[in-house]
């Protein structure tokens, strides 16, 4: 069984992985790099598929009982929250790291003039 095969029967019965015949559909490159991150870290054993699983069902759980409408365009956003709380649970990284990044992406993507690759280094607090 290929890597997309192994994680798309490890969601299957929590949400199943937006697919073609040729395998997972990405609608943006964050989506590729997010389910990309998801099989290393598994691959190198900070999780098992059933605690991914048993993640991202959390995940998506939390998100319907405060109203997403679950229309398919959030499939990812409950991906990444479910793995950035697996890293933390882990010890991989701590909540306020994960925060202190994603405050960085934000602040670079803003300082970025439009059309060019986003990149961490034009965050604006970025030491040099």
């Amino acid at each position: 069984m290929s890597r997309h095969e192994d994680i798309a029967a490890a969601v299957c019965g929590v949400a199943p992985l937006p697919r073609d015949d040729e395998g997972p559909v990405f609608r943006e490159p964050w989506e590729a790099q997010a389910f990309a991150m998801a099989v290393t870290l598994h691959e190198r054993g900070v999780f098992t598929w059933a605690e991914w699983a048993a993640a991202l069902s959390a995940e998506i759980s939390r998100a319907q009982a405060v109203g997403d409408p679950d229309l398919g365009d959030s499939y990812y956003r409950h991906w990444l929250k479910a793995l950035e709380q697996l890293v933390a649970e882990k010890g991989v990284s701590s909540a306020a790291a994960l925060e202190a990044r994603r405050q960085a992406w934000d602040r670079a993507a803003h300082a970025t003039p439009h059309g060019q690759p986003i990149l961490l280094e034009n965050d604006p607090l970025a030491k040099d």
